[in-house]
């Protein structure tokens, strides 16, 4: 891939650390956001299974085939709403050999289900469609797909959808509330060429006119964005760490440096297991492949672009140094695999949960191999990106993120509270029991915020409360009144509390602010003997005198 400085300075100073098409400071919505974005009467059915048949013609950019979508009607189903993008043609769409009728309003398709699905029933449609796709001018920061070229003039083709939609690609009930059990993809593309999508590998089948279909099945819940195809003259080799079968799909005069590069997976895979538990999808195995475009966290084929260089394409987003010790798109996209693929915010307006934590399991990587303090320093340095302008929480049900500081202010939250419990086995045993407890559910914020504030005797109420609903940080204020020092809290959030540790003439000692004043007992100091210890929290510090 060829970036522009320009390009690569503004995703630098912005830290838009991961893949995804982040869809904050949005202020108002339209109908077709409340149709993306909310869940409907029509979308009152679970789906089970997708089963997705296409064919892909890269010399046109085209599309063509179905998606089997296998559903359980959660109540009396008359009109159901499945979601496709209106530039994609709707070709028919079949249930039990009888053609539907349908209507279609921006991005969704109302089809009538002629006689209503009964409540607690399962049943399914065949979806046909065709068309030339959205193509992502930037991928992965905007949707689409991305027609490439290899070196050697062979068509490499992507999709990156996160954010935008899947439904940008293939009819789906796009919200992420709602993950199908399992999925199969049977993609067809010319003779010479592979596709590598999610799950396992079923076998290809030369379909004698020029092309072959690769067949992928995934056996445990996805996120519709995770669903995939990457096409291309693919290489094949293969590892395995413990039980879970490690492949790697890369073009082939990248072979030797992929065999290389991808040993971290290993190093990774040891640190993760210790921290966060057994790898989500072992029944799917891991893979990486080679794209092109820079990453994404799609389950099981975790998408790779970082060139095979350290850092984020040769960069360190911290500032530090440290950043450069390891490929930070292996590191964060397969952290994706415990959050954001195994556990899965309901609404992207808490897509927090998918990003902040994920940037997190940066900083767990280094302390992992590195030790506590490069892991401190790490942190520290992300938060140079972090804008403070608006809330990491969105809106709710018109399929609204919140702001971009989700990533790095996300994970400087979470370093806060594990300061906050100041029990380093407490923190690592609830962040360990978190991911296993959640694994493979679709939860809110405040299922997040209950667990980990169960786990201390301190309300993490407030802090929650400031960090994620407020744009702006806490202010610990210090002023000298007479002979002594008096400290408070700022913040947005009424009655605002939390601990914080202090170095008072290098002496470490906790402080219990409040937005009351409170005085220290320590005669004849300044506001100026007094610092915060910034790499555990993240705060801003006001000396008014």
């Amino acid at each position: 891939m060829r970036y522009s400085i320009l390009a690569l300075i503004l995703m630098l100073s912005f830290t838009i650390q991961s893949c995804a098409q982040v869809l904050g400071d949005k202020t108002t919505y339209t109908e077709a956001d409340t149709l993306r974005g909310s869940l409907r009467p029509e979308r009152n059915y679970d789906v089970l299974k997708y089963h997705l048949k296409l064919k892909v013609v890269p010399e046109d950019q085209f599309i063509s085939g179905s998606n089997t979508i296998t559903f359980k009607a959660e109540e009396d189903l008359p009109v159901m709403q499945v979601d496709l993008f209106e530039n994609m043609q709707v070709d028919s769409i079949v249930q039990q050999g009888q053609s539907l009728k349908y209507q279609r309003k921006y991005n969704a398709v109302f089809i009538d289900l002629g006689n209503p699905i009964v409540a607690n029933s399962v049943d399914s449609i065949h979806f046909y469609y065709s068309g030339n796709p959205v193509v992502a001018e930037n991928a992965p920061w905007d949707g689409g797909f991305v027609w490439e070229e290899d070196r050697e003039g062979n068509p490499w083709i992507g999709v990156a959808v996160q954010g935008t939609g899947a439904s940008l690609w293939y009819p789906n009930k796009d919200h992420q509330s709602d993950e199908p059990e399992s999925v199969r993809l049977d993609v067809a593309v010319p003779n010479g060429l592979i596709n590598v999508s999610n799950g396992r590998f079923l076998g290809e089948k030369d379909l004698g006119n020029g092309y072959t279909q690769w067949s992928w099945g995934v056996n445990s819940p996805i996120n519709n964005y995770n669903v995939i195809l990457n096409i291309g003259n693919y290489a094949h080799f293969s590892d395995r760490y413990k039980n879970l079968d490690l492949d790697y799909y890369v073009l082939p005069y990248n072979l030797k440096k992929a065999k290389t590069q991808f040993e971290e997976v290993k190093l990774m895979m040891d640190c993760f297991y210790e921290k966060f538990g057994e790898y989500p999808f072992v029944e799917d195995g891991f893979k990486l492949v080679e794209t092109p475009y820079l990453g994404m966290e799609h389950q099981s084929a975790v998408a790779y672009g970082n060139e095979y260089k350290m850092g984020y394409l040769g960069n360190d987003l911290s500032g530090t140094g440290i950043g450069l010790k390891w490929d930070y798109i292996i590191i964060h996209e397969t952290g994706h695999e415990w959050y954001g693929n195994s556990i899965t915010a309901a609404d992207i307006a808490d897509m927090w949960i998918h990003e902040g934590f994920t940037s997190y399991t940066e900083a767990v990587y280094v302390e992992c191999r590195w030790g506590k303090e490069e892991a401190l320093e790490y942190l520290k340095g992300l938060r140079r990106g972090i804008r403070n302008f608006s809330p990491i929480i969105g809106n709710y049900g018109v399929n609204s993120e919140g702001s971009g500081d989700m990533y790095s202010k996300g994970a400087n939250l979470l370093n806060t509270i594990r300061s906050i419990y100041d029990n380093d086995e407490l923190w690592w045993k609830t962040l360990k029991d978190y991911t296993e407890t959640y694994k493979h559910q679709v939860i809110d914020t405040k299922t997040t915020e209950n667990y980990f504030n169960a786990a201390t005797p301190v309300d993490l109420e407030p802090v929650f409360d400031q960090y994620l609903r407020q744009a702006s940080i806490p202010q610990l204020q210090l002023k000298k009144d007479k002979n002594k020092i008096q400290y408070r809290w700022k913040a947005d959030v009424e009655n605002f509390e939390m601990p914080v540790d202090v170095k008072i003439k290098g002496e470490e000692i906790r402080l219990k602010p409040t937005t009351d004043w409170k005085t220290l007992p320590n005669n004849n100091l300044s506001s100026q003997d007094i610092d915060i210890v910034a790499e555990e929290f993240y705060v801003e510090v006001r000396k008014l005198n």
